[in-house]
This record gives structure tokens, C-alpha cells and sequence, in this order.
């Protein structure tokens, strides 16, 4: 993220009735494939990493895991941070196997839990890899449990935020985070300023930025002072450009390009690197 100064991510959801024309001979899961190859390849040295919607590859059935296997190699050959949003959370061994799936047999890097259950269902995805917490999510529906209130007064999103931040202290890399995140939607930002509070170490993962309607404004207090600890993540409105026509890649190429820019300008003045020319 310092190389490239932008801490973006372009996300990987991929839907068989919005794929580019040059792939509507395909098998769904050729064509999930090729689409997923030509994103890894028009995002390369433009943004830090990519993350795949493992349910768009799931839907299709095995040939969709093979699909979804040989697109995230192909990111981390190309260089990029292979997230797998998974979602996944499990008790004991359950966890472990689900584990073992993500990060030993599709590669993951990092991957999305949910807390739900307790740290105990999330502590196994951070044993060869990392992984962000279900904290504030940016569906509507969400509101319903996360933004209730306890006993104590405090939201049910800032308990588990506090239970994030426990776990992840023991977690600390060499930059000062932690291994365990935290996913904050860009269009929870009303929130954002306490989480981040409650979850100083942790990085966020923010989901909802533009076709969802989360803005710059929006993400900017999912950021340290320093212009730290956040990725801001898009999805369709970078793999489905307005301005895609017959050269999608290239039209993806220009999107992720966008996206850097816009946040990259937005917390530059905060912080110490500049982006290399």
C-alpha cells in the first residue's frame, strides 16, 4: 500500500449476466475465469489487492472453486494481497477445517470471519493468515443487531469491536497492526470515528465505496491520523466500468485507476510516504 500510495483494494464479484461480450461462448465457469484473469491483470501495480467474493465462484459449483483457485494464484504471482471473502464462522474444529480450505487449499492470504460466535471461532483463521472481523457492516439490515444497544450502553457493534481489539493485541506486526481487522462499511461512517477508537491496531476493511453510495467523506474516518489502517474497497464500479465497450481490460485498468486516485489524494496530506512517480 506505501509502494503504490493508495490502500485500495478491487473486489472480485463477478456475475455471469454482466460479463463482457468476448466471453459469452463460455462454460460460467470459463468465463468467471477469464474475467476474473483479466482483472487480476488490468489491476496489477495499480492497487495493493484483490478480493474475491467467494460465493460468485461458489454458485457455479466446482468447476467455480476450480475457477476461484486458479484466479487467486494468479494474483498473488502478479504480486497482489489475495483476500478470500469467505465469511466464514464455526466452532472448534469446524473453524479448522474451514481454515485449512481458505488459506491451504485456495490460497488465501487473508480472508472475512464473523465474530458472532466468539474470538474462540475466529483465533483459527489467524494461524497462517489474516483475517477481518464482521464489525459494521454496510448492509441496511444490519442496523437491526449491530447498532442496538447493551445493558451497559455501549452499541452491539462497539462490544464486538472491543472483543476485536482484545484478540488483536496479541497479533501486532512490525507497522503496528494487527493480523485481526475489522470490516467497517463506508456506509456506516457515523460510526467509524468510535470504532476506530475502540480498534486503534486493527485495519479496516471498508466495503460500500461507490456503487453502494459510500463516498470520500465517508471513508476518511476509518483512517489513523497518519493516514493509516484502512482499505477502501470497490467492487462493480471498478469491474463493471460505464466505459468498458469492447476493451474491458483496459477500461478496468482505468477504473482501479481512478479509485487509487481518489482516496490516494484524500488521505495524502496526512501522510509521511508519498507515492512513487
Amino acid at each position: 500500500m506505501e509502494a503504490l500510495g493508495a490502500p485500495v483494494c478491487v473486489g472480485l464479484d463477478p456475475v455471469l449476466a454482466r460479463m463482457p461480450a468476448a466471453l459469452a461462448n463460455k462454460s460460467a465457469a470459463a468465463a468467471l475465469e477469464s474475467f476474473s484473469l483479466g482483472v487480476v491483470g488490468a489491476v496489477k501495480g495499480i492497487v495493493p489487492c484483490v478480493k474475491f467474493q467467494s460465493a460468485c465462484y461458489e454458485r457455479v459449483g466446482p468447476d467455480g472453486l476450480r475457477a476461484l483457485e486458479a484466479s487467486m494464484a494468479a494474483a498473488r504471482d502478479a504480486g497482489l494481497i489475495a483476500i478470500l471473502d469467505a465469511k466464514r464462522g464455526d466452532i472448534g474444529i469446524s473453524a479448522q477445517h474451514y481454515e485449512e480450505a481458505l488459506f491451504g487449499h485456495y490460497g488465501a492470504e487473508w480472508t472475512t470471519v464473523s465474530p458472532y460466535m466468539g474470538m474462540d471461532c475466529v483465533a483459527p483463521f489467524l494461524v497462517r493468515g489474516g483475517a477481518f472481523a464482521l464489525v459494521r457492516t454496510s448492509n441496511p439490515g444490519s442496523d437491526e443487531i449491530q447498532a442496538s444497544r447493551t445493558a451497559s450502553g455501549d452499541s452491539f457493534a462497539e462490544r464486538v469491536a472491543a472483543m476485536v481489539s482484545s484478540e488483536g493485541a496479541t497479533r501486532i506486526g512490525a507497522r503496528g497492526y494487527s493480523s485481526l481487522g475489522a470490516v467497517v462499511g463506508a456506509t456506516k461512517a457515523a460510526d467509524a470515528t468510535a470504532l476506530r477508537q475502540i480498534m486503534p491496531s486493527q485495519i479496516f476493511l471498508v466495503p460500500g465505496y461507490g456503487a453502494q453510495g459510500g463516498s470520500v467523506a465517508d471513508v476518511i474516518p476509518c483512517f489513523n491520523a497518519d493516514g493509516r489502517g484502512a482499505i477502501v474497497t470497490a467492487s462493480r464500479s471498478v469491474i463493471y466500468p460505464d466505459d468498458s465497450g469492447s476493451d474491458w481490460i483496459a477500461a478496468i485498468s482505468r477504473a482501479a485507476k481512478r479509485l487509487a486516485v481518489e482516496i490516494g489524494t484524500a488521505i495524502r496530506p496526512s501522510r509521511s510516504t508519498v507515492a512513487p512517480q
